[in-house]
């Protein structure tokens, strides 16, 4: 069942947001003191690698989903 354009929009506008959401929260966090540089370095990328990670996820799932 294809989904529409207008869904897949909404979709990635919502990881979208919510990435940089995310990266505001870092960069916030460093500036109060509350975390150091190197911590914010690492939570920067743990935030890159889930979204690969899961990126790949679903780029899988999806090619052997075409398979079947």
């Amino acid at each position: 069942m294809p989904k529409s354009n207008s869904r897949a929009r909404k979709i990635v506008a919502g990881f979208a947001v919510l990435f940089i959401g995310l990266v505001i929260a870092i960069i916030v966090l460093l500036a109060k003191k509350i975390i150091t540089i190197q911590m914010a370095g690492l939570m920067f990328v743990a935030v890159v690698g889930i979204y690969v990670g899961f990126g790949v996820l679903i780029a899988v799932y999806r090619f052997v989903g075409k398979l079947q």
